[in-house]
């Protein structure tokens, strides 16, 4: 195969990746102790941060943009007219080995479109990671997007392989996906997960008793969603979310907002992409339930089933229940404190310590990074200064958006004026 040849290949194939935004993984401690290639311990992957603020990326390519189904949503659709191109095993293994020793990734994310089988497409993707761990001797970061209806004993070598495994759910609802994917069924994306969680229970459970127990997908699983595409409301993009957490113990659930590509009626006209601003609501409500122990039926429900794009969903809820508050910095719980719009967790962990020894005002919040600016209109604080207003939902609102800065405010200018 000729460099010319090979570099187009790359140069198409690398393009029909960017759609995937499911390769942001941590959590893997797979150690290089036999003077091999890479280490990925404790880090993250494709422009990802560690813990110690290093950013670190991978190769992201398809093996192949050939695909036999024709989702209307996907670039890669077998009755779109593109230019299409597959990599052989050997090509995708060299040029990774190829790449890391030039310094220019940390791991490797392969997915694929689907040529001939789920299966078929799958024993390749494994091959490849089979290929760089025993033969290459490669430590690296690996993660491989799992093809829906590939077969459990395909779905178990991946696992002992690949460091995170992924299966893209697509579109949030099952009535959504027969629309826009009338060849596809729900259940041969939920058929993988369900093999990957059960295997990984498998190995936590043998390796206390077996230490040398091979790992097994140690940075977990993952999924991806299309936003926007069948016209979900946010509150059932995130009772989807929810379910797949609790169900399959993922590691993060990725949201996609849709970029219009075809004129087909059933999907959002082209010029219609959805706004970042959307997505970036999404994952705050995704970290607040994950880590701040909000329910999905707090923060969305049948009156309000969209996030509110002018302020932070933690936000929207205080605003919605003031009844709550305020909240004695001194006094609340853990769980209170966590929901005080202006209160990150570090925060929160800083407050319970430092009001051990004495009572907390103002400039000792200030000092600890609390955001005042949204924080003081919901605490008390040992201080007779304090943020009482009479004011309602709307009016706080307002008065804090305009003392905010977020870089969004082009976006929300105009609704901003409304206010004026």
């Amino acid at each position: 195969m000729s460099f010319e040849r090979t570099q187009e290949k790359l140069k198409i194939l690398a393009d029909a990746a960017k759609y995937d935004v499911s390769c942001a993984s941590s959590g893997s401690k797979r150690s290089n102790s036999s003077k091999g290639l890479g280490d990925a311990t404790g880090m993250g992957i494709c422009h990802s941060y560690t813990e110690d603020g290093r950013c670190v990326s991978l190769l992201k390519i398809l093996l192949t943009n050939y695909c036999i189904f024709d989702c209307a949503y996907c670039v890669t659709r077998k009755s779109n007219d593109i230019k299409r191109a597959a990599f052989q095993v050997q090509e995708v293994v060299d040029l990774t080995i190829n790449f890391y020793r030039r310094n220019y990734i940390e791991g490797l994310f392969l997915s694929s479109g689907i040529f001939k089988s789920a299966d078929y497409t799958m024993e390749r993707l494994v091959a490849v990671a089979k290929k760089l761990r025993l033969e290459e001797n490669f430590h690296g970061y690996i993660h491989l997007k799992s093809i829906p209806g590939a077969s459990d004993e395909l779905m178990k070598e991946a696992g002992l392989y690949a460091d995170r495994l992924s299966v893209n759910i697509e579109i949030p609802t099952k009535e959504g996906l027969k629309l826009l994917a009338p060849e596809k069924n729900r259940e041969d994306f939920i058929k993988p997960m369900v093999k990957v969680k059960n295997e990984i229970i498998l190995y936590n459970s043998e390796k206390k008793l077996i230490k040398s127990t091979p790992k097994f997908a140690p940075a977990g699983q993952s999924t991806q969603m299309i936003i926007g595409a069948s016209g979900e409301s946010d509150q059932q993009i995130m009772w989807t979310s929810n379910y797949f957490y609790k169900k399959f113990n993922l590691k993060r659930v990725y949201y996609s907002g849709y970029i219009p590509i075809s004129y087909d009626s059933r999907l959002p006209q082209i010029g219609t992409a959805v706004p970042m601003l959307r997505e970036n609501r999404l994952y705050q409500t995704d970290w607040l339930m994950r880590f701040y122990g909000f329910e999905v039926h707090e923060i969305l429900n049948n009156d309000h089933q969209n996030l509110d794009l002018e302020v932070d969903p933690k936000l929207g809820w205080a605003l919605r229940n003031l009844e709550q508050f305020p909240v004695d910095v001194n006094k609340a719980d853990k769980r209170m404190l966590a929901r005080v719009p202006g209160l990150g967790m570090k925060s929160v962990y800083k407050i319970l310590q430092a009001r051990r020894f004495r009572n907390l005002n103002w400039e000792h919040l200030q000092k600890m990074g609390v955001a005042l600016n949204r924080a003081k209109y919901f605490l008390i604080c040992q201080s007779r200064d304090f943020e009482r207003r009479d004011l309602t939902g709307p009016q706080l609102k307002s008065l804090i958006l305009q003392n905010s800065t977020s870089k969004y405010q082009k976006i929300l200018s105009p609704q901003l004026s409304l206010f004026e």
